[in-house]
């Protein structure tokens, strides 16, 4: 009899799953408590894949064999506890997809910065002319994608909530760029919980596989003494260090490993701020461990253009710049952003709070900020915070706190959008508060 999979969640990676468990004749059902939106219901009606939606059917879920989970349900969730009692295998769609894939695959994860690395990563590969596919996190599905085409190589962005339900997959190139505190509320509280997860990036690595970090970051630094790591270790740091593989030498932005040697002026660097030279150093020895060769690497990092929502500029009005950075749903992020700017900022926080810590930003924002805008439902602990920092005013809606930006900006400052929090009590997702940013923007 075939496996009885239940899909749970019907966004981008639980069609994606259901639509590879079909395709291996699994006997496959998924089930979404919300809606599901309609490219994503055609998708599972063309392989004929059984659906609900509204509602989850607890006595049929019960009886799965095994559970695909959407990495956007916490594992405190009352189906999941169940489900873990009766010792149901609870696994993530990267999980599930890892069985049936034959590529190469570079796994990304970090408190910040993946997206860049990622599609920076992928741009390389694109430009060297491999056959790659771009997964997790960003781009199709990985479960659709093997399915569905026949890729040589994956870059794939993973978040701690996709690594967290993974056991036997494995990277062949992993990178670990950074661990901030980030998602706390999904972690107990628990910093530690969060480290646990991101560490997860190099589980089943063998002598054969790589991986690349921060050489700086203390928290990898800790966590490499305690455990296990079999793959080739590649450190990227500004400086050049014992053991480091990538670092900035008199101005050269340089790659040294045992199968690549790379320099190229660190100016001609596409990609402004230091937390982008760590990105580029990421991608770089990502490339280099596939054997890549200079010209692509040195030719993409400098032409590439960005992510959308990561210090995006946006437009210049009355002598401001205005710069779309939605994407920094966390403290460590937004500090990134403020050390890369040079001019006086009128800086946009708020939203829904993960159980932040604002010190980190603090030095930054007494030497750099002009002026706080507070954007959310909730704005009180940021209130608190900032009280007597530099002035205030709180705002509940986008249109609103650019107009006050606007207002408070002179000429030659920059207006950030860098939120710190999730953007969920107001928006849909930090792309849609940064689409609406920039339309607001676009207005004045």
């Amino acid at each position: 009899m075939a496996k009885k999979i239940i899909i749970l969640g019907g966004g981008e990676s639980g069609t994606g799953a259901a639509v590879l468990a079909k395709v291996k004749g699994l006997d496959v059902f998924l089930s979404d408590s919300g809606l599901i939106s309609e490219n994503y219901k055609n998708l599972l009606n063309k392989y004929d894949i059984e659906w609900e939606e509204g509602k989850h059917s607890e006595d049929r879920i019960l009886k799965a064999d095994e559970i695909i989970k959407s990495p956007g349900i916490p594992a405190k969730a009352p189906l999941i506890q169940k489900l873990k009692s009766l010792g149901t295998p609870i696994i993530s769609e990267i999980e599930f997809a890892g069985r049936y894939n034959t590529a190469k695959t570079v796994c990304i994860t970090g408190s910040n910065g993946k997206t860049t690395t990622t599609m920076l990563t992928y741009h390389i590969l694109q430009k060297a002319g491999l056959n790659v596919g771009l997964a997790g996190n960003v781009g199709k599905s990985f479960a659709l994608q093997v399915a569905e085409n026949d890729f040589d190589y994956y870059v794939i962005e993973l978040s701690s909530f996709q690594l967290d339900n993974m056991y036997d997959f494995k990277a062949d190139i992993a990178v670990l760029l950074n661990i901030t505190p980030d998602h706390l509320d999904r972690y107990e509280y628990k910093f530690q919980n969060y480290i646990d997860a991101k560490m997860r990036i190099t589980r089943n690595q063998t002598k054969d596989d790589v991986f690349i970090y921060w050489n700086d970051d203390e928290n990898i630094k800790k966590e490499l003494s305690k455990l296990v790591v079999n793959a080739k270790k590649h450190a990227f740091s500004l400086e050049k260090a014992p053991n480091t593989n990538a670092y900035i030498e008199n101005q050269n932005f340089t790659i040294n490993t045992d199968n690549n040697q790379l320099q190229m002026n660190s100016d001609s660097l596409s990609l402004r701020g230091t937390h982008n030279i760590y990105n580029s150093m990421a991608a770089a020895l990502s490339a280099s461990a596939l054997y890549i060769k200079n010209e692509y690497i040195r030719e993409s990092l400098m032409d590439f253009e960005g992510v959308e929502h990561r210090l995006e500029p946006v437009a210049h009005v009355k002598g401001a710049i205005y710069i779309n950075d939605s994407k920094a749903t966390n403290v460590n992020s937004c500090w990134y952003a403020l050390e890369s700017i040079k001019t006086p900022i009128v800086l946009i926080l708020g939203g829904t709070d993960k159980g932040n810590d604002y010190n980190e930003i603090l030095p930054l924002v007494k030497e750099k900020v002009r002026a706080l805008v507070f954007l959310g439902k909730d704005n009180e602990k940021l209130e608190k915070f900032f009280d007597g920092v530099k002035p205030f005013i709180s705002t509940d809606s986008m249109e609103s706190a650019v107009n006050e930006c606007y207002r408070l900006a002179e000429k030659g400052d920059t207006v950030l959008l860098s939120p710190c929090c999730a953007s969920f009590d107001l928006f849909k997702n930090y792309e849609d508060r940064g689409r609406i940013f920039k339309q607001c923007v676009k207005k004045l």
